[in-house]
């Protein structure tokens, strides 16, 4: 079989067609001046040998670069992947956790506030389980995405709860596989997995350290909207911490907080009647602690995770893809090229963990 790549006669080597078939073309034979050729060529022949030898060049050194660039990230033209589980005539081998990884946009999702929270709890379930089964390009392209959410945070003040909890599983779990399992396991030098461990110790006191700037406007605040307006806006929240978070910028906001409705709503939001009626937690009064209970509920059990946007799989095509809401509605685009008959109907919205999953075999 011929070999598949650029030039199938012999990689690395230049060729040029003759009378008597393909010759291979030396700069430099034996006893000709470095300024010879070995084949006897016409003008036409050696401009055309010399465009192919400065090509050959000009991709051989962007390759170096690339190769020599730690914070290079490999980008695809396509935003969808085909998850496939067996190996096939027409594909051989299995789409990898990685691979996965590597083709799907994520650089531009965490710039959507929309698809951010769900960037973040992806990259911290792998932390958690599947950071030893990444391919050496998917460890780069992690990190890469991972300092770039990092320096997101920072710039923006924005969602700084869910990184210090990804890189408190990031860290705990390098610790644990430098120090109890080591190379046996990990993909890559140990000196390489050290120095990442430095970057998350580094971007942890670097989030630390963060101070919260106080903005003078002039305008309206938060602090100006009617209280029916404030009220809405908490029983939209769906994480408690969030609640807990925006109560602490007002007293009045704080107030509307301990709402205990509000903390109820979040009990049977996230959890089943079942959970919480065997961990009821009174008051002296003999009311039902509302807020207490979820902290004491969302320890033992997981809350129920509401993402703003996420990975769709297509039944019909078994693509992986993002699914952009505008495109779909002005331009009637699904995010890939479905040839089912009505493609709404075979989207299925992936969670993190499903995502996972789909590449456990």
């Amino acid at each position: 079989m011929p070999f598949l790549g650029q030039d199938w006669r012999s990689p690395g080597w230049s060729w040029m067609k003759t009378e008597d078939g393909w010759k291979r073309c030396e700069p430099w034979g034996e006893g000709l001046q470095p300024g010879s050729r070995g084949l006897i060529l016409n003008s036409e022949d050696e401009e055309k040998f010399n465009n192919e030898e400065r090509e050959y060049v000009s991709k051989k050194r962007k390759k170096d670069h690339f190769n020599n660039d730690a914070n290079a990230q490999c980008f695809y033209r396509e935003k969808w992947i085909y998850v496939h589980k067996e190996s096939t005539r027409e594909r051989h081998g299995y789409c990898t956790l990685g691979e996965a990884f590597n083709r799907l946009d994520f650089s531009s999702a965490i710039q959507d506030v929309r698809r951010f929270d769900y960037v973040v709890k992806l990259l911290q379930l792998i932390a958690k389980s599947q950071l030893t089964s990444l391919s050496g390009v998917a460890q780069k392209n992690y990190f890469n995405i991972l300092d770039k959410i990092v320096q997101k945070v920072l710039a923006d003040h924005q969602n700084p709860r869910l990184v210090k909890g990804l890189l408190r599983d990031l860290s705990s779990t390098l610790c644990l596989l430098l120090r109890g399992v080591g190379k046996s396991v990990l993909v890559g030098s140990m000196d390489v997995w050290g120095c990442r461990l430095e970057a998350v110790l580094a971007w942890q006191q670097q989030l630390q350290s963060l101070q919260m700037t106080e903005q003078v406007r002039t305008g309206l605040t938060l602090s100006d909207l009617p209280l029916h307006t404030l009220n809405d806006i908490l029983y939209r929240l769906s994480d408690g911490w969030d609640v807990v978070t925006l109560g602490q910028v007002s007293p009045t906001l704080h107030a509307l907080s301990e709402d205990r409705r509000l903390w109820k709503t979040l009990c049977q939001y996230h959890f089943a009647e079942q959970q919480f009626c065997r961990h009821l937690i009174l008051s002296e009064k003999g009311h039902v602690e509302w807020k207490l209970m979820y902290f004491v509920l969302r320890k033992r059990y997981p809350p129920r995770e509401q993402f703003g946007d996420t990975l769709h799989f297509c039944r019909h095509c078994s693509l992986l893809f993002w699914k952009d809401c505008r495109l779909a509605l002005f331009l009637k685009d699904s995010g890939h090229p479905c040839t089912a008959a009505d493609p709404a109907s075979c989207f299925m919205p992936v969670s993190p963990q499903h995502f996972i999953d789909l590449f456990k075999f």
